[in-house]
């Protein structure tokens, strides 16, 4: 009989088993290279994020997809699969191979979009981007293979027209299809055994991790007897799975469902940081962030201030902070990437029509993916690279400076006016008030020198942008003017001067 130490033990091991990030060398966070191709992620692997501290890359999906002609070739269209082969606008399999080594090589991990709650919309045929072909008006996906009997119709879904229209009724949402897409039997042991295959060769790739697509349109339990078919990584260990589950309260499907087999996206984290940064809500009561705004354990969660499909008004809606507002959408990701809360994702974008959202990435007249060439330290061609963008490179290393460390030493001056110090690692302090920071504030800093990692870097011991003094009894003179680009001031211990520099 299995007494109940043994049994909180494996409940535990079946709590946390997904959620290690298998960060190397004291890294932390994921930047989200959207429909990059995998040449172009080898490459910024070796010559940017390994350098600059980031822990992972998110890809977009890397199996054969439906190639959409009209609307010409959407973002979207990477979200219907064909099969699992690995063939994309984003590159061929060697390619990909090619780039997992080389990021792991540089200290970065390789997590990818994984789509199989379901293949392509309903209705159709043609081929994929790897070649193979389907038809969707018959169920058949040679391809994988998956057939008729693959997939839920309506002896499980009751919906009339296969798809989901009420989000009250958990069944609906589990068996039914997510807008026209034809929705897999996840509890039928063939299609997991598919599906699990596809997982492994992505593992035997070198693949870390996976963000799970549409999560809560699948069963708890199928998900658990599918990751049960899964490998353990290489170096050991689960791989690192955070699932897409839009949980903002008001449905009957929770997030908690799912932590048996990872993490999950929390959509309510950048919802309520636009709220503040967007100044509806007051900064000062970001002193209890984290579980005490209601959301999840710090380990359960992969936090964003947007992404893909929310940056667009889909994908739990809009409202959310993005690029196209970079004053309070800088601020915002500093701050998540200064507190201790939870394990942050940057959205790295490219510029597209707002007004036609479901346009694709820069591309070349063929509609062959275009790509990123960089200037400085900037992208050019199309692509946004908020990742490059230094109040952003600069607090991931900010984060993986100050990691281990409490949040300690909170002030808020005003209602849109705070500053905490991690441990005696960094400081922040941020103002959205109409009047400046001028303050001496608790650093919790070793006296010395520092530079302010978001006015400018430090370089041949020297700051670029502003300095501050911390005094031996770690207080400094915090300035932090109202009206300026970047209304945020951070030091930390790898920016001191006179300190060996500290790159990873």
């Amino acid at each position: 009989m299995i007494g109940p130490v043994v049994l909180a033990t494996l409940f535990q091991y079946a709590l946390s088993a997904y959620t290690d990030p298998h960060c190397m060398g004291g890294r932390d966070g994921i930047v989200h290279l959207f429909e990059w191709k995998w040449n172009d992620i080898a490459a910024e692997c070796e010559r940017f994020l390994g350098p600059y501290g980031y822990c992972a890359v998110q890809t977009s999906p890397a199996n054969e997809n439906k190639i959409v002609t009209d609307p010409n070739r959407p973002w979207w269209e990477r979200y219907q699969p064909v099969s699992y082969k690995i063939q994309t606008r984003s590159g061929s399999e060697d390619e990909f191979r090619n780039m997992v080594q080389k990021c792991n090589s540089a200290g970065v991990r390789i997590y990818v979009d994984v789509v199989i709650n379901h293949m392509t919309g309903a209705g159709g045929r043609g081929q994929g981007t790897g070649g193979s072909s389907y038809d969707a008006d018959n169920l058949q996906f040679p391809g994988v293979p998956f057939g008729p009997t693959d997939f839920n119709d309506g002896s499980n879904c009751h919906s009339g027209d296969l798809n989901i229209h009420n989000y009250n009724n958990p069944e609906e949402v589990r068996n039914c299809r997510l807008v026209g897409l034809l929705d897999l039997q996840m509890g039928k042991d063939y299609v997991r055994g598919k599906v699990a295959d596809f997982l492994n060769h992505l593992i035997d790739l070198g693949v870390a991790g996976f963000r799970v697509d549409a999560a809560k349109h699948m069963w708890p339990g199928d998900l658990v007897g599918l990751f049960n078919k899964v490998k353990d990584l290489p170096s050991g260990g689960r791989p690192f799975v955070y699932q897409e589950v839009i949980d903002q309260g008001g449905e009957p499907i929770k997030a908690e469902e799912y932590f048996a087999t990872g993490r999950i996206t929390n959509f309510k984290f950048g919802l309520q940081l636009a709220n503040v940064f967007r100044r509806q809500n007051a900064m000062k009561f970001l002193s209890n962030w984290g579980t005490g705004w209601g959301m999840w354990a710090s380990d359960s969660v992969v936090n964003f201030i947007d992404n893909h499909d929310n940056q667009r008004g889909h994908g739990g809606g809009g409202g959310v902070l993005t690029h196209w507002e970079p004053k309070p959408y800088k601020m915002a990701t500093a701050f998540m990437l200064a507190h201790p809360y939870g394990m942050p994702r940057v959205m790295s974008s490219y510029e597209y029509n707002r007004a036609n959202n479901y346009e694709g990435p820069p591309h070349n007249g063929d509609m062959s993916t275009a790509s990123v060439q960089i200037s400085g330290m900037s992208c050019t061609n199309g692509w946004s690279c908020e990742h490059r963008w230094r109040q952003i490179y600069n607090m991931v290393g900010f984060r993986n400076m100050v990691s281990g460390t409490a949040l300690n030493n909170w002030w808020s001056g005003a209602d849109y006016q705070i500053a905490f110090s991690r441990g005696n690692k960094g400081f922040i302090a941020l103002n959205l008030e109409g009047f400046d920071i001028n303050q001496n504030l608790q650093t919790g800093l070793p006296a010395g020198r520092y530079c302010d990692v978001i006015s400018g870097d430090i370089e041949n011991d020297r700051c670029t942008g502003k300095t501050v003094e911390v005094h031996n009894d770690g207080t400094a003179h915090i300035n932090v003017c109202s009206n300026c680009d970047d209304p945020v001031l951070a030091i930390h211990v790898g920016a001191k001067i006179g300190s060996p520099p500290r790159r990873f």
